[in-house]
């Protein structure tokens, strides 16, 4: 068993969780922009580039503090 196989273990494992995340950053787009929703500074760009540009803490930042309900 040489490296590939570890690499290949490795990335197994690691692509599950890149999906899922990918999937949180299009559920949390198309979530920013329903026509009735309301965000912390009700400025949704702002939102936007978080989401966009913290990986995946943006979308969790996003979904625990900046929806209003």
């Amino acid at each position: 068993m040489g490296a590939s196989h570890i690499d290949t273990g490795i990335l197994l494992a690691v692509i599950p969780l890149v999906i899922i995340d990918l999937a949180m950053v299009v559920y949390c787009i198309v979530d920013l922009f329903k026509p009735d929703r309301k965000v912390r500074g009700n400025n949704k760009l702002v939102w936007l580039l978080v989401i966009l540009l913290v990986s995946t803490l943006g979308w969790l930042v996003y979904l625990l503090a900046g929806r209003e309900e």
